[in-house]
């Protein structure tokens, strides 16, 4: 198995400083389980490239243990699998403890980087991959193998090679790739117990808590061994912001008896599906979808042709479906709608192909930074021609009986703007990214107050 590192960042061989393995030198590792062989195909000063070649010996996999024909026949000596990662450990240990003795202002440098996998399994095909490596922004080139070539009728087999492309400091590649590997295998090849959970907190530290696949990744990391899937998940709750599925309930029931009164929920809806087609949206994608209220509106109006929602939380996700279902669509309705779990804050390639991207009552729910990285995301890198967002405005909280002054309606809301300051934040991000604002107001409008929610609707000036 053969796993390949290039960069052009300048002067390239820097790779060799940060791998502490010298580009003129071939060398050779041993291992429990075969020879480890780091060489350098290429390196000058504009590019690099280091090589990690992994030679299985497969006597060595059975020797001292009862065999079968299946230990001696299979895929292991072939393959990226646990094996690499452990190699990786072992071979590049330095380089994934982040550390770099004659070069350390190299360590978190962001350095273009290439990765290529000569031939890895994944249980989940080309759509797992995306999930696992677009969220933490790599642009991937992926090649599936037919089973065999000679006989291409029998199709595609779960072999490919696969090609990662991202800027960012080599030990957060290396870390990805450590944990990444054997999750895309859905195996290991050694006993996995309560030690492993220090290994995937360790090497998945500063980007496996918010991961939109943590709990998959988690599972297949750990075998899916239920007790250990657990205690990690419930570390890396721990370490993430609060967790959305054991507080937002309670919230949401809050907000809704704050707003109920004015039937506020359903005025939403119904702005936000008359604005929709009013611009002609009839394929739209709702972020941060909750249980899915929006969804069940737009999925039952015939407008629409396709209907997809996201939202972070499993249990508001799960709910969501519930409620669909108990709708007793049509087929060609139920058709078109489709919802999956993903992250405000990652570059999700499931974002794009829609007119419209909606954002109901969600940006209060982030802090200023989360809601920074949120604008480039959606205006920047899914740019679609219509966005509709929906936000309270705090200047009408005061009409509202059941609300304490100086409280937010939600628990978990960071911020409630003022409608100048939600048209300052709407004209600023119009012109920053090509786009028409219109601003409005939903429910009862009080003179001095305005009224309860306020939107905006984002069209791109060149209509795409």
């Amino acid at each position: 198995m053969l796993l390949t590192i290039s960069t052009t960042h300048q002067p390239a061989t820097d790779l060799g400083y940060l791998l502490h393995k010298h580009p003129d030198k071939c060398q050779s590792f041993p291992l429990a389980f075969g020879t480890a062989h780091v060489f350098y195909p290429e390196a000058s000063m504009e590019y690099c490239t280091a090589a990690l070649l992994l030679d299985i010996d497969p006597i060595k996999l059975v020797r001292g243990r009862s065999t079968n024909l299946e230990q001696y026949v299979n895929d292991r000596p072939y393959v990226a699998s646990s094996f690499l990662s452990v190699a990786m450990s072992q071979v590049f240990g330095t380089a994934l403890g982040g550390r770099c003795k004659d070069r350390p202002e190299l360590v978190q440098a962001s350095i273009p980087l290439v990765a290529k996998l000569s031939v890895i399994p994944c249980r989940g095909g080309e759509k797992f991959f995306q999930e696992l490596f677009l969220p933490l922004g790599y642009a991937i080139a992926i090649e599936n193998h037919q089973l065999d070539e000679k006989f291409p009728e029998w199709g595609n087999s779960r072999y490919y090679s696969v090609e990662l492309r991202h800027t960012l400091p080599l030990v957060d590649l290396l870390s990805h790739l450590y944990v990444l590997i054997p999750v895309l295998d859905d195996d290991k090849h050694y006993w996995v117990g309560e030690d492993e959970i220090t290994k995937l907190l360790h090497h998945g530290e500063g980007w496996l808590s918010t991961h939109p696949a943590k709990a998959e990744i988690t599972r297949r990391y750990l075998k899916r061994k239920g007790s250990l899937t657990r205690q990690a998940l419930a570390q890396l709750a721990e370490v993430d912001q609060p967790d959305p599925d054991g507080m937002e309930a309670e919230a949401a029931e809050v907000e809704a008896a704050v707003e109920k009164p004015l039937s506020l929920n359903k005025q939403r809806m119904l702005a936000v599906v008359d604005a929709l087609k009013q611009y002609g949206c009839q394929k739209v994608i709702d972020l941060g979808c909750g249980e899915g209220t929006l969804l069940r509106y737009l999925i039952r109006d015939t407008f629409f042709a396709k209907v997809t929602g996201m939202d972070v939380s499993y249990r508001a996700l799960t709910i969501a479906q519930e409620r669909i279902e108990k709708l007793h669509l049509p087929r060609q309705q139920w058709e078109k709608i489709s919802i999956f779990q993903g992250s405000l804050t990652y570059q999700d390639a499931r974002f794009k192909g829609y007119d419209a991207v909606t954002l109901i009552e969600v940006i209060e729910h982030l802090d200023l930074p989360r809601l920074t990285t949120l604008e480039k995301i959606i205006f920047g890198f899914v740019q679609p021609s219509c966005v509709i967002v929906t936000t309270p405005n705090i200047e009408y909280n005061v009409k509202f009986e059941r609300l304490a002054t100086g409280k937010f309606r939600h628990p978990d809301h960071r911020f409630e703007w003022t409608r100048s300051e939600f048209q300052s934040w709407a004209n600023k991000l119009a012109s920053k990214y090509g786009y028409n604002v219109n601003l409005t107001g939903i429910g009862e409008t009080g003179i001095q107050v305005g009224s309860p929610t306020q939107m905006a609707i984002f069209h791109h000036l060149t209509g795409k």
